[in-house]
């Protein structure tokens, strides 16, 4: 079992940079949408935006954004705070927001935990996954297994990522191969979202599809549908 090593001093953060994926899935009946993972760097720190929606583009039924903000350090990814918004149409949005201290992690609910050393967070994971890959390829060999401390709105628990094998996409980009990272656990009916994604080690370990489950029935389906847009880094 893989946990998160210590990284490389030479590693240089990407720039700002933003993924967008067309959307099929399934929630009360087969959907499609759209999806952008947007990664924002100014100095030493960073914000990671993720957005889903679900229906027409100029109206969707139901979406969420998950927002993870803080800083780049030696060890990767340190978030400060994670904030999430569902909305569904004809309710009021719901908003859960985990805040991250030096030694302690506030849950949404209002409870205090312990902070765990190299803890992300369910936005920030998909960006330290992406260096982690980027400093230790030999990482990505089918059979391997990273271990991530994850700070969730209502706990905080370590997840465990299999790497299951090598896989040719075909996307609306082309052609792109792939290594398949399924987290070990099983969703469950009302609890946390599990992500598998497909790392691309040619567009710089970034994730080409992403595929998260809200529960046994329930998922999205995102792939990527158009090549990485990055603006200079700061």
């Amino acid at each position: 079992m893989a946990s998160v090593p210590s990284a490389a001093a030479a590693f240089e953060w990407p720039p700002s940079t933003r993924l967008s994926y067309t959307l099929n899935g399934y929630y009360r009946g087969p959907v499609e949408g759209q999806a952008q993972v947007e990664w924002v760097r100014s100095g030493t720190r960073y914000q990671v935006h993720l957005d889903v929606s679900i229906g027409p583009y100029f109206a969707p039924i139901a979406g969420r954004h998950l927002m993870s903000d803080g800083e780049l350090t030696e060890q990767g990814l340190q978030p400060h705070l994670y904030d999430e918004e569902t909305r569904i149409a004809l309710r009021a949005p719901r908003h859960a927001t985990v805040t991250l201290d030096a030694d302690v992690i506030r849950l949404a609910n209002g409870k205090l935990v312990p902070r765990p050393q190299g803890v992300q967070d369910a936005a920030s994971q998909f960006v330290q996954l992406t260096w982690l890959f980027t400093l230790h390829p030999q990482l990505l060999e089918p059979g391997r297994v990273i271990t991530l401390p994850l700070a969730l709105a209502r706990h905080v628990e370590p997840w465990t990522y299999e790497v299951v094998a090598r896989e040719t996409l075909q996307t609306p980009v082309g052609e792109i191969e792939t290594v398949h990272v399924k987290p070990q656990r099983p969703p469950r009916p009302g609890g946390d979202m599990t992500a598998e994604m497909w790392i691309a080690p040619s567009l710089q370990y970034l994730p080409v599809r992403i595929t998260i489950h809200t529960d046994s029935e329930n998922y999205a389906d995102l792939l990527i549908s158009r090549l990485p847009m990055q603006a200079p880094g700061r």
